[in-house]
């Protein structure tokens, strides 16, 4: 099964620049299924600007809320409008800069699956969880209480699966430090069986994303790790040329 190579731009990226980063994603690797969370005003502009190429478009957040009176928010049903098939939900940075609980990201992906779009739920633990020994206690809680019932069941697997799950080691982030490849393989295996406990069939087959300072030297090793289903790319994502060469690493059965 492909993997899949999701982009988070983060609040980065132009109208400008969209024209030139689609003619670099044109050369899309056919063996890895490629996604791009931009910022949302850019969504539909890079839709047009990729004119059909192999790469999904994702969104960075939405609200809890359809519609209403709700000044600022993102509707999951907009975003999709606009040609979003997944969305990113509680990413470390939300959880931390907006307060985002586990339980509100719980009831935005019940709105994104609502609405058509596919949830990458965030999980991950701070330097100071991991040091004291929390790390897998940590992310298995962020499991149980970000994961929506309406996951359970549905078992279509690859990048248009109901769910996709994403950990991110937080302290990890942005930083050029990734966790050594036993903890990164020792933490998806915990997170695989938390997914099938709480979610059944459709737990064994959800893809668990790597993220956490993913670049092209080292994707090849990160995405060779058992029940890494892929990977969420910050910094990188935002150049084509560096985009393409941690898709190229993916595995290619």
């Amino acid at each position: 099964m492909p993997q899949l190579i999701a982009g988070n731009w983060k609040m980065n990226g132009t109208l400008a620049g969209i024209a030139a980063y689609a003619a670099g994603l044109r050369a899309a690797a056919a063996y890895a299924d490629l996604l791009i969370c931009p910022p949302a005003p850019l969504i539909a502009p890079l839709r047009a600007a990729l004119d059909g190429a192999p790469v999904a478009l994702g969104a960075q957040d939405c609200a809890v809320q359809r519609s209403g009176a709700h000044t600022g928010d993102l509707s999951a049903d907009l975003l999709a409008e606009l040609g979003a098939t997944h969305v990113i939900l509680g990413h470390s940075e939300r959880r931390a800069d907006h307060g985002e609980s586990s339980a509100i990201v719980r009831e935005k992906a019940r709105t994104a699956i609502a609405a058509g779009l596919i949830p990458i739920i965030c999980v991950g633990e701070t330097e100071a969880e991991r040091d004291s020994g929390e790390a897998e206690t940590v992310v298995r809680a962020q499991l149980a209480g970000s994961l929506p019932e309406e996951l359970a069941g549905q078992t279509v697997p690859g990048v248009f699966a109901p769910g996709v799950i994403a950990y991110e080691p937080v302290w990890a982030i942005g930083t050029g430090r990734t966790p050594t490849e036993e903890d990164v393989a020792a933490m998806h295996a915990s997170i695989r069986a938390a997914l099938r406990r709480q979610l059944g069939a459709a737990g064994a087959t959800m893809p668990i994303l790597y993220g956490g300072s993913v670049k092209p030297s080292n994707a090849a090793s990160l995405l060779a790790l058992p029940e890494v289903g892929g990977a969420l790319v910050g910094g990188a994502s935002l150049k084509p040329e560096d985009f393409l060469a941690i898709a190229s690493a993916a595995p290619r059965d």
